[in-house]
């Protein structure tokens, strides 16, 4: 069974970004991971919840870029 559930998206959608400081934790964890320096548990849940909002925002720009004012 799927479902498909349409969205109005407020224009103003566009600019939407993870703030400076949660982007520049994200890069932190990502950064030590990439230098193969283990993260706790907590940190990656973190890293991977940073992740999927980021990615989330940046599928939500793309649909308002996509289907224009």
């Amino acid at each position: 069974m799927s479902l498909t559930i349409d969205v109005d998206l407020p224009a103003d959608l566009a600019r939407l970004r993870l703030p400076a400081a949660v982007a520049s934790r994200l890069q932190s964890l990502l950064d030590r991971q990439d230098d193969g320096r283990p993260l706790t548990i907590d940190e990656r849940a973190e890293a991977e919840g940073l992740s999927n909002l980021a990615d989330l925002l940046t599928l939500l720009r793309l649909r308002v870029e996509r289907e224009g004012p």
